[in-house]
């Protein structure tokens, strides 16, 4: 499992791909309204750490500064949540409160989603959730280019 902080650019992002993961975790402050369990389940202590770490995470990449894979998780997954989420995340209104359309965020999050699952896949089970028994940690990579 890596360990080791990487950059956005070690992990070979776009530019607009670090500006979507900021915007999804700043949901999470305006109209996207989390539960604790689903702050649980994205990696975060509780709802509170995800806005205090949240924030962190934000700066950090808008600085540009490596984060931990545990971190690339949480803004990923808080991000997805986010944007597809009518229960607990933006939902419809993400294209009114994010100025990215739906379109647009879907071709982003993909491409986001595919550089980073070699960093943040091996983390499941490890410190993110447990996988049911006979099922492998790496059945979401099948089809993927190594």
């Amino acid at each position: 499992m890596r360990t080791r902080l990487q950059t956005a650019e070690q992990l070979a992002l776009t530019e607009e791909e670090p500006r979507l993961l900021q915007q999804g975790l700043a949901e999470w402050s305006g109209p996207a309204r989390c539960t604790e369990e689903f702050a649980v389940a994205m990696g975060f202590d509780d709802a509170a750490d995800l806005n205090r770490r949240g924030a962190r995470i934000r700066t950090a990449l808008a600085a540009k500064e490596p984060l931990e894979p545990m971190d690339w998780a949480r803004a990923l997954l808080a991000t997805e949540l986010a944007f597809a989420s009518e229960v607990v995340g933006s939902g419809y209104e993400w294209s009114t409160t994010t100025g990215w359309s739906d379109d647009t965020t879907v071709k982003v999050l993909r491409s986001t989603q595919l550089e980073l699952i070699r960093t943040v896949s091996p983390l499941v089970g490890r410190g993110l959730g447990t996988r049911p028994q006979g099922l492998s940690d790496h059945a979401g990579l099948a089809g993927h280019a190594p």
